[in-house]
């Protein structure tokens, strides 16, 4: 027999395959932002040339969308664990798509918008798309068991490599032949879209403690078998009850959260100075950056999918946090050494290490928010995000002065750097009483 709920105030049952509909709601979510937040960086050349920006201050501009991300996502993260992730999803889409509209109408080079509007008004989007980070996260936490979980946030992670390569895409190519009035009106219309699925499918399970109105178990129940015979994770540290306290309060969670942020420095390397690059220092053209990043972008999604079901076969995620680190620090001091070789070759380093240091977040989110409990997933959650985006800020802002003091060699060993440093930060595994047994 399928077990089945009614959402309060609805008369629709909702059974327990009704998590992957949730799923797709929180990937459609992550993706729409994605396409914004990762497109608008890759217009850099057009948008500089239409705004009549400095490098320096492009990278400001840019630099506020992480940190309008940076500062609003651990409030997202609490208001999660208050309110639930449907209202609070709901508020950031509805806002963010609304806000999108208006720099479509209001905030284009043609009204004549200049640095403090448009570095105001990104920083608003940043800040509003920051919901979508816990909210979604903490869906996937109540919905599915452990046994599904990383496979899940994998899924749900790769929404922002793929949502972003729709964007790499797009946005450069409206930008550029239609104005800016397209390129912001395409991401307004995905996330307005994500809102009304999220108002559509988006709802919480019961809770454990309470029966299901219709005398079933809980949908989530059915998926715990998945996980049965093991440790609630693989590191051990799952979803087994956990000290009460706040996870903001607990050193592991920071040591993972400060990890993931030194991780995200060369995925905001990549991500928002390629194109740079590649224009400045070797006289190319837009499809040599768009083609690094959607390398980037889709193969670190893929990878983020499999090193999700991979751990929930029993790998160990700290383990593969450190390992992912290590083969991206690698790879960025190669992307360092061959900054000058020929293009096709600084193009692939790039690219190898785009698609590592996009790789790593599914495992980094699933550790992170079964460390910290179902009950407190948003906030962990919300901390993490903050850490990630808040490094992104500072490495927009940093990457301008490393060039003009030095030279993109520094720029991408900064980034190598980063990544290494991230290696023994990360918390080591935790065996579990059972495991140890």
């Amino acid at each position: 027999m399928t077990t089945t709920f009614t959402a309060p105030g609805r008369t629709r049952p909702y059974g327990a395959r009704h998590r992957w509909v949730v799923l797709a709601v929180g990937v459609g979510a992550q993706g729409s932002f994605s396409a914004m937040f990762s497109g608008i960086p890759v217009t850099g050349v057009v948008l500089r040339a239409g705004y009549h920006l400095s490098t320096a201050s492009l990278g400001a501009v840019l630099a506020c969308l992480a940190l309008g991300v940076a500062a609003s996502d651990v409030v997202w993260g609490l208001l999660t664990d208050r309110w639930g992730d449907r209202r609070v999803l709901l508020t950031g889409m509805t806002g963010l798509g609304m806000l999108l509209v208006a720099m479509t109408a209001a905030v284009t080079p043609p009204d004549g918008a200049g640095t403090v509007l448009l570095g105001a008004c990104l920083l608003a989007a940043g800040a509003l798309g920051g919901s979508v980070n816990a909210a979604s996260g903490r869906a996937i936490m109540t919905w599915f068991g452990d046994g599904e979980r990383g496979l899940a946030m994998g899924i749900r992670q790769t929404a922002i490599p793929v949502g972003g390569a729709v964007g790499v895409a797009l946005l450069p190519w409206l930008a550029g032949t239609y104005g800016f009035r397209a390129a912001y009106a395409v991401p307004a219309a995905l996330c307005l879209l994500s809102a009304a699925a999220t108002w559509r499918w988006l709802h919480e399970p019961p809770s454990p403690s309470k029966p299901d109105p219709h005398g079933g178990p809980h949908p989530v129940a059915k998926t715990e078998a998945y996980g049965a015979g093991r440790s609630a994770d693989a590191s051990g540290t799952g979803d087994r009850p956990v000290k009460e306290r706040s996870p903001l309060l607990r050193w592991d969670v920071w040591r993972l959260a400060v990890a993931g942020a030194l991780l995200t420095v060369p995925q905001f390397a990549v991500l928002s100075f390629t194109a740079i690059f590649l224009h400045d220092a070797r006289g190319q053209g837009s499809g040599p950056a768009a083609a690094t990043v959607l390398i980037a972008q889709i193969g670190g999604g893929a990878v983020r999918i499999w090193t999700g079901r991979r751990t929930d076969r029993g790998g160990d995620r700290r383990a593969h946090v450190r390992g992912i680190g290590a083969l991206s620090g690698v790879a960025m001091a190669a992307a360092a050494v061959l900054a000058d070789a020929p293009i096709l070759v600084t193009v692939g380093a790039l690219a190898v290490g785009g698609v590592l240091a996009n790789s790593w977040h599914g495992v980094a989110y699933t550790e992170i928010a079964a460390m910290a409990g179902t009950g407190r997933a948003g906030s962990a959650l919300g901390l993490l995000g903050t850490a990630l985006f808040g490094a992104g800020f500072a490495t927009s802002l940093l990457v301008p002065v490393v060039l003009e003091l030095t030279s993109w060699h520094a720029v991408w060993g900064l980034a190598a750097g980063a990544a290494l440093l991230a290696v023994p930060l990360a918390p080591a595994r935790v065996r579990s009483p059972r495991r140890a047994r």
